[in-house]
């Protein structure tokens, strides 16, 4: 028996909608990493583009265990000497950009390359309660009953 690989026309991508509202970030990014890259069919290939479109709403309303909110730092570089800026997780959710939060915690569970930034083009973060892909029809996905650690109450 030959081992199946999916070739590109292949692939059936299917639209899911996770409402963030309550999820654990870290929980969360895993689920959603597993979706973009695929890995969640039995039809995975590793080098084929085979997962979903991902779509989060409500990512302003995630939430951190422990003290994270408060002591989880994000750091940048600007490209200059010394120019090393740092954020906590707490600033940036009350932020202009709150969805950046689950971006970069999806985005750093990903492959690193080409693929992996095309698999990241595939996710949508907004940080309200709409979304613009209604025509897509999107699956809901209902993250908390996954795991009862997935969602905190306040």
């Amino acid at each position: 028996m030959k081992t199946y690989s999916a070739k590109p026309a292949d692939v059936e991508k299917k639209w899911v909608l996770i409402d963030a509202e309550g999820l654990v970030v870290g929980r969360l990014a895993s689920i959603v990493a597993m979706r973009l890259r695929g890995k969640h069919k039995a039809t995975f290939t590793p080098h084929v583009d085979c997962g979903d479109n991902v779509i989060v709403i409500n990512a302003d309303k995630v939430v951190f265990t422990g003290k994270k909110r408060d002591q989880k730092v994000y750091y940048h570089h600007t490209g200059y000497p010394g120019g090393i800026k740092e954020r906590t997780a707490k600033f940036i959710l009350e932020g202009r950009f709150p969805e950046r939060v689950v971006e970069k915690a999806v985005e750093r569970m990903l492959p690193r390359g080409p693929l992996g930034r095309k698999q990241l083009g595939n996710l949508r973060v907004y940080g309200g309660a709409e979304h613009p892909h209604e025509a897509q029809q999107p699956e809901a996905l209902d993250v908390a009953s996954l795991n009862r650690k997935n969602a905190r109450t306040a």
